[in-house]
């Protein structure tokens, strides 16, 4: 069974970053691809952004410019970068990935941006 953790949540002031990390327990070599989620309360998940396993990346509307995803092979990790933070942004943020035809999902982890 793969498994996901998300770590790098927490309590930021507006304007602020903050990096999230997911670390996958297999490699993330021959991936379809890897996701950031996030859900806030009474809301449904949206997809943030996704990096394909030839290295692709896509992003919503809403965090272009202001967040990065990036992967590292060697760690079996995928990081968002998030800069720029809006109270908008608060959310439970969860990985996914693609790989040999399943989904797996993080347990997630919070962000919340106010002052």
């Amino acid at each position: 069974q793969v498994q996901l953790v998300e770590s790098g949540g927490g309590l930021v002031q507006p304007g602020g970053s903050l990096r999230l990390s997911c670390a996958a327990s297999t490699s993330i070599f021959s991936m379809n691809a890897m996701y950031w989620y996030r859900q806030a309360p009474g809301k449904e998940r949206d997809m943030v952004a996704r990096i394909s396993g030839l290295g692709i990346k896509n992003y919503a509307d809403f965090v272009k410019g202001r967040f990065t995803i990036s992967r590292d092979g060697a760690k079996n990790t995928v990081y968002l970068q998030m800069n720029s933070l809006r109270p908008e942004d608060t959310a439970v943020y969860y990985c996914k990935l693609e790989l040999r035809g399943y989904e797996y999902w993080g347990q997630g982890t919070q962000v919340t941006v106010s002052s």
